[in-house]
């Protein structure tokens, strides 16, 4: 049984998300994907075989040359994305194109430099239009963003979302809580994405220090992989974020020449099977 959501600062698609989540007595499941992996037109497919596995909320990566903290999968993931031309505008077209069927909220993971490069006022009306529901921006001390794209994206009711680390101080964790809607993303893990054998033996007691110390929601990723650390991590987050283990069916898919239909299916089952013990 998940532990008790905490308030969100304003009711958007992920918060109801999370509170639909905790109705059903469980923490929310967020897989992550890369957009454009293996093409562009694939990926409204992929997010929406996600959905029908589970979903709660997906997390779409934004491909970009130089990520910071992605594993070998992930990175190979971006560079498949980036060689097939996928561009942030051409994932907001999509996701605008398939705004009717796609109802899971997506959150766009992406780096600062493709927002500053079409302009912060247009991503954010481009994102609105196109139905996304929060934004982290990896690279992006929230101080520095706080009065630009953090603003404008309050101003049209997506989430600003941010990353929380073990190593994060106290007083980044008080301007994070102030900022931060839609839920607090926890890095599990020091080091970079990529599926691991064992959680780390000190979250349990990590994230329940931070669930006591942010007033929105705390989601926990990097490096969960098996059903069985999705439901242990799922006892005290609000929310479960799987990201490698879904990348790798992708990969896999396409290297065999699998089409987009047969990938999501494998997708599918894959998002399923870390379900299974919830």
């Amino acid at each position: 049984m998940s532990p008790p959501l905490l308030g969100s600062k304003k009711r958007t698609p992920i918060a109801s998300a999370l509170r639909r989540a905790k109705k059903g007595r469980r923490a929310a499941f967020i897989p992550y994907i890369t957009a454009g992996d293996p093409h562009l037109d694939a990926t409204p497919r992929l997010v929406e075989a996600l959905e029908e596995a589970g979903a709660d909320i997906v997390e779409l990566g934004v491909p970009f040359s130089d990520p910071m903290a992605d594993g070998p999968v992930n990175q190979r993931a971006a560079y498949r994305a980036l060689q097939a031309g996928t561009t942030l505008s051409g994932i907001l077209d999509q996701l605008t194109a398939r705004r009717d069927r796609i109802r899971v909220p997506i959150v766009l993971f992406t780096y600062l430099n493709p927002i500053v490069a079409m302009g912060v006022d247009e991503f954010v009306e481009r994102a609105a239009h196109a139905g996304v529901a929060g934004v982290l921006c990896v690279d992006a001390p929230p101080e520095e963003i706080e009065h630009d794209l953090v603003a404008e994206l309050r101003r049209r009711g997506i989430d600003p979302i941010f990353l929380l680390a073990p190593t994060s101080s106290r007083e980044r964790i008080k301007r994070v809580a102030k900022l931060a809607s839609g839920f607090v993303y926890y890095v599990s893990r020091l080091g970079i994405t990529g599926e691991q054998a064992a959680l780390a033996p000190q979250l349990i007691s990590e994230v329940k220090r931070l669930r006591r110390r942010v007033g929105v929601p705390v989601a926990v990723g990097f490096g969960i992989s098996t059903a069985e650390q999705v439901q242990a991590v799922g006892e005290v987050a609000d929310g479960v974020v799987v990201g490698s283990a879904l990348v790798r069916v992708v990969e896999e898919g396409a290297e065999a020449g699998l089409s987009t239909a047969e990938i999501a299916e494998r997708l599918g089952a894959r998002a399923a099977e870390l379900l299974s013990n919830r």
